[in-house]
């Protein structure tokens, strides 16, 4: 259990700070730290525990989040009026925490479909996927075909899910910036999760659909479809075209059946939005628990966001199982700080409004309770955005913070289930890959009930264990990959939530 004061939670005995379990107002007395708050202090902010000068780093978690701009008093709020960013030293020490993982002697199992070429789905769905914008409306069409009625004849396919985007053209035809769509639409396009996919473009775009195939040595087949708007004949045929091949597909697609097979299977894509003061204390680190679960079963669990852990990637490298796999992720946050340079930003613009009015004041404290998602094991590999992840264990993939981008990237690169912790509420999904959503907190739950999952708030409420609510959190993760429906599923999110990575500019 955490150590929480009745009205406050310590995180680390070598914290300056401490944690407000609920507003509490000015005058207000921490017994257990010997202050009184000197402001009313929002549910999920900072208050100091002692006494600090200008330029003080200011620690939580026993790490840096920042420093003082101002004197600070114990009892003080500690926010955005006198915390703020400074540069320090971190000690990459690549590998020097790195243990290679002890393995479950009975590895967990889950009721999966196991395709012809020996990967594993959790769900069954047909995909319609444009190249391009233009292309975005037919496919909308065709998949609004196939509504419930007409789905209730082959109930062991979930559906049909229309991908679609806002890019494609007014762009270079090489290039990073259209390498990584293609990558992007590649992944979904050979996702396991479905059974086939058409692939429709409009003809005259950058992202040409034949170079789009060759970029990702794809070809097509009875599972993969592709054809163009121009070549068709225009809207009426391209739909008419698209629904006739779905036709044909959804019998065979109906034949699957769900085999009991082992966890390492999955490959869980880790991702927190609309975070809080909280999510470092309890989602955060309980998604991290039933991340460790699952890779001591044989899985994959996929940490991102490589903005959201600047300035503690650190603890990353530390785990790293080389220092080639450390390198690799500092190379990645080298170049977002030439990327953000280059476009006159900073790498500090986040946390967002919403994450500031949780309590949450710079982007080194947001960092360290992201990287709480990953757990504590060895990680075994740096991706590109996208990038298909094939080692086994703990993996980082680099992704930009915002979330819909972030897990478009994780469902690219073969997520099969992704867990989606928030503190401020968020309602998300990802088709083809389920949802689970995580509470930081109980008052979140109660009032997103229909949204949320798990109830994380358990353990700031001092009800629950990290370990307790990670196990329960793993045991999810096995019945979702097993059909159980998700929140955000009953909902009917994940097919607007498509956003992939668009660099450069748009020309």
């Amino acid at each position: 259990m955490l150590q929480a004061a009745d009205l406050t939670i310590r995180l680390n005995a070598a914290d300056d700070v401490v944690i407000a379990r609920a507003e509490l107002p000015a005058g207000a007395e921490v017994m257990k730290e010997k202050v009184r708050t000197a402001v009313t202090i929002p549910a999920g902010h900072k208050i100091a525990t002692r006494a600090l000068k200008a330029g003080d780093p200011v620690r939580r978690y026993n790490q840096i989040i920042g420093f003082a701009t101002q004197p600070i008093r114990p009892g003080d709020h500690v926010h955005v009026h006198n915390l703020g960013m400074g540069d320090f030293e971190r000690d990459y020490a690549f590998g020097a925490d790195y243990v290679p993982t002890e393995f479950a002697a009975e590895p967990a199992t889950f009721m999966g479909i196991e395709r012809d070429d020996g990967r594993v789905a959790t769900r069954n769905y047909l995909g319609v996927i444009s190249s391009v914008n233009c292309s975005a409306h037919v496919c909308r069409l065709i998949a609004k075909y196939f509504d419930d009625d007409f789905m209730a004849q082959y109930p062991n396919v979930d559906g049909v899910v229309p991908i679609h985007h806002r890019t494609g053209c007014g762009m270079g035809a090489d290039g990073e910036p259209i390498a990584v769509l293609r990558r992007t639409l590649g992944g979904y396009a050979i996702h396991p999760n479905f059974y086939a996919s058409l692939l429709i473009g409009l003809g005259c775009e950058a992202n040409q659909i034949n170079n789009l195939l060759a970029a990702q040595g794809l070809k097509r087949s009875d599972r993969l479809k592709a054809f163009t708007i121009q070549d068709t004949g225009g809207t009426r045929k391209t739909v008419d075209q698209g629904i006739g091949m779905i036709k044909e597909m959804l019998p065979d697609a109906n034949r699957v059946s769900r085999e009991e097979l082992p966890a390492s299977h999955l490959s869980l894509g880790l991702e927190c939005g609309g975070s809080d003061g909280y999510s470092g204390i309890s989602a955060n680190p309980a998604l991290g628990a039933a991340a460790d679960l699952l890779v001591t079963h044989g899985g994959t669990a996929m940490l991102s966001e490589t903005p959201e852990v600047y300035g503690a990637e650190h603890l990353l490298t530390r785990r790293a199982v080389s220092r080639e796999v450390g390198e690799k992720l500092v190379k990645r946050i080298k170049w977002w700080e030439d990327y953000t340079e280059r476009l006159g930003g900073e790498m500090n613009n986040n946390p967002s409004p919403g994450n500031k009015a949780g309590g949450l004041t710079t982007i080194l404290e947001k960092s360290l309770g992201a990287v709480a998602k990953g757990g504590t094991q060895g990680m075994m590999d740096v991706y590109e955005y996208a990038e298909q992840v094939t080692a086994k264990g703990f993996v980082f993939m680099d992704t930009p913070g915002y979330d819909p981008v972030s897990v478009t990237g994780h469902v690219a690169g073969g997520a099969n289930v992704v867990c989606f912790t928030t503190g401020r509420g968020s309602a998300y999904g990802c088709k083809p890959a389920p949802s689970i959503k995580l509470a930081t907190n109980s008052a979140l739950f109660q009032k997103q009930e229909e949204d949320m999952d798990v109830n994380c708030g358990l353990i700031v409420d001092g009800k629950a264990s990290i370990e307790e609510v990670g196990q329960e959190i793993f045991d999810l993760i096995l019945r979702v990959a097993s059909g159980e429906k998700s929140k955000s599923e009953q909902w009917g999110y994940g097919e607007d939530e498509f956003a992939p990575w668009v660099l450069g500019p748009t020309m």
